[in-house]
């Protein structure tokens, strides 16, 4: 049977409609990939001067994207990429409040970084700990619609802290179900909160139902400026502390090496796990880097029972490396006197 010219047409335009969409139309869906590898020469001065020392220091980052049928499909298809949910990216956040989330990660993470590179070069500087940001309510929470996302807690039952470690270190050593007032800053006015503390799902201890980053302000003589633009979250702790060390002590302990990493800083310089290394690996590997730095993170053992094919972030940058037949060097740290002992050696 002939079809006639105008149902051709019709078809046609449908094709080409269905088409676009497959390739432009935006899914309910995220694609994780390589990121960019950042040379932190180009984000860290220190007392106004650039590092000019030969070799460097790089954050790795992971790419997200919102995914088309395209993509997707290119995606299942292609090494260290994934297709995640809105969920699993924000957690339930709205976009605006993950946004907000990945900002108050990323200045915890830079004073963070600079606190411990001016304490390993033996320079004085003040931190002063405002208290905790709220960067998300549990629904189970009994203070959930009383805190809200980018509130500061300053005070639990009438107490301040001087460190997130001793926030909760106070709230896990009371009891699941009792009554306890926190005192926050929401929008720069000071309210309180009362409410019980209810069992947490990651650890069965007690718990507000909180998932928060330390609100800290330093000060040093000593100069130093990150300009880290739309880069968010926590990761880049590490490669941080080592740029802002090597400038401040003047040691190039590169020396002329191309060094990436990613991983965490606490105030105690531990460095701690990360999401997506697999694709931070491959993308410092593409981009030539000699040596990457990675989190050698102690899993706990009820949760290796739970997930045995968990792995830690060193084993899976080993086995990205392996995927990636890279000659780069994956090192392994648990803290940033882990990192600097192994660049002392090099040198």
């Amino acid at each position: 049977m002939k079809l006639k010219p105008w149902i051709k047409s019709v078809i046609i335009v449908l094709i080409g409609l269905a088409v676009a969409a497959f390739v432009i139309v935006p899914l309910p869906f995220y694609i994780e990939a390589p990121g960019a590898t950042i040379n932190l020469k180009e984000l860290i001065t220190v007392d106004g001067k650039a590092d000019e020392s030969s070799g460097s220091f790089s954050l790795t980052s992971v790419g997200i994207r919102q995914a088309t049928g395209l993509l997707a499909v290119k995606a299942k298809f292609t090494d260290f990429e994934d297709i995640i949910s809105k969920e699993e990216l924000t957690g339930g956040a709205t976009s605006e409040e993950y946004n907000q989330m990945q900002k108050y990660y990323m200045e915890s993470s830079q004073n963070a970084a600079i606190e411990q590179a001016l304490k390993l070069a033996n320079q004085s500087y003040t931190m002063k700990f405002e208290g905790v940001y709220v960067m998300s309510v549990e629904k189970n929470s009994n203070f959930y619609g009383k805190l809200a996302v980018g509130d500061t807690v300053t005070k639990v039952d009438g107490k301040t802290f001087k460190s997130s470690e001793e926030f909760m270190k106070y709230i896990k050593s009371q009891e699941v179900g009792q009554s306890v007032t926190v005192t926050f800053l929401h929008a720069g006015e000071e309210k309180e909160a009362t409410g019980d503390l209810i069992k947490l799902s990651t650890d069965k201890k007690p718990g507000i139902g909180i998932t928060l980053t330390d609100h800290t302000e330093i000060s040093s003589d000593t100069n130093v400026k990150i300009n880290a633009g739309s880069i968010g979250g926590p990761s880049a702790g590490l490669m941080f502390t080592l740029e802002i060390y090597d400038q401040v002590t003047g040691s190039n302990l590169r020396q002329g090496k191309a060094i990436a990493g990613t991983g965490t800083i606490n105030s105690s310089g531990e460095v701690g796990r990360i999401g997506g290394i697999d694709k931070k690996v491959a993308s410092a590997n593409q981009a030539g880097m000699d040596i990457f730095f990675a989190p050698d993170d102690t899993l706990d053992p009820a949760i290796k029972k739970k997930y045995p094919e968990l792995k830690s972030n060193y084993e899976e940058a080993k086995a990205a490396a392996k995927k990636l037949d890279s000659k780069m060097k994956i090192v392994p740290v648990k803290t940033v006197q882990d990192a600097l002992d192994y660049l002392k050696k090099m040198s």
